[in-house]
């Protein structure tokens, strides 16, 4: 790489025939907006978590979904940093990984069944453990797929973002890297509350 050489100038996989700068302009405004969801996630949590009369509210409601978040956000803060950690590492390393094998020519579009399949089963034997409780250790090992499941789709989502989302598609490409993001978070802290207890 020489003095001239420009980042956004060059392709992002071998056989890309739109203008890379194009592209660039796009993957900046989808990890712009992902960017924003996650600070606002986390700053919407810290408020409910560090309010003493927003947390009372919110544990006077009946709502056992609510209750359960700000149960979760008191009782394990340790938990939630080291699940922080280590889905940034891996959404980060994984976000590298996909740039680096993109250029390379490497292509992730043949992830989607064998991630769908695995989707399915996961929801499956949820389904089956709130009529059939499994033991912890069956739970763990689930939660370690559905931690590997997670971390396939946020390689397959930048896979999509580097080669074949439309420029128009930038507001779905952040939710669907998101989602994947948060969902790799809960689970860390599945995976965590196991080791821990």
């Amino acid at each position: 790489m020489g003095k001239d050489y420009d980042i956004e100038a060059a392709k992002h996989y071998p056989s890309q025939m739109e203008d890379p700068q194009l592209r660039w302009g796009f993957i900046r405004k989808v990890y712009s907006i992902l960017t924003l969801q996650l600070l606002l996630t986390a700053i919407i949590a810290g408020i409910v978590v560090m309010t003493p009369r927003i947390n009372q509210f919110f544990r006077t409601r009946n709502g056992l979904i609510v209750y359960l978040i700000i149960a979760i956000f008191t009782i394990i803060r340790e938990i939630i940093l080291q699940a922080s950690i280590l889905t940034t590492v891996l959404a980060v390393s994984l976000t590298l990984f996909t740039f680096w094998a993109a250029k390379r020519g490497w292509d992730f579009n043949f992830l989607y069944p064998f991630l769908f399949c695995t989707l399915i089963l996961i929801l499956l034997f949820t389904m089956i453990e709130i009529f059939y409780p499994m033991g912890s250790m069956v739970r763990m090992v689930i939660s370690f797929i559905v931690a590997l499941l997670y971390c396939g789709f946020i390689i397959y989502d930048t896979d999509n973002l580097i080669k074949r989302c439309s420029y128009d598609e930038y507001i779905i490409a952040a939710a669907m890297l998101y989602v994947d993001m948060i969902n790799l978070f809960v689970t860390m802290l599945q995976i965590l509350g196991f080791i821990d207890g």
